[in-house]
């Protein structure tokens, strides 16, 4: 092989290697904050926006960065059953529904 082959292959491994490094780096990103639950201030910042908006019940679950809100608060409310609420990043409610994943489910650890 030429020089200037050899340079071509080796501009092209380099480009394919930086390639693959960036979508490391998106893939990890996407899912970076996933399962990372609420802490310090967050959480009780979110807590308490999320128990407003239920009327009560018992954090048993929280997250950053889930189903595209900033934080997501599972609460129990009474009679059992388990709501997700979300929030955006200033702690406002976006939404809220019944928990269908099962987290905080009696028996769950």
């Amino acid at each position: 092989m030429d020089t200037k082959g050899k340079r071509i292959l080796d501009g092209a491994l380099v480009i394919g290697m930086v390639a693959a490094g960036a979508g490391l780096a998106v893939a990890a990103g996407e899912d970076g904050d996933h399962d990372r639950p609420l802490v310090g201030s967050d959480l009780e910042q979110a807590t308490k926006a999320a128990l407003e908006h239920t009327g009560g019940g018992v954090v048993v679950d929280s997250e950053v960065g889930d189903d595209g809100a900033a934080y997501s608060v599972e609460i129990r409310i009474e009679g059992g059953g388990v709501v997700e609420v979300n929030l955006d990043e200033r702690f406002q409610v976006t939404g809220a529904e019944q928990d269908d994943d099962g987290a905080g489910a009696p028996g769950d650890s």
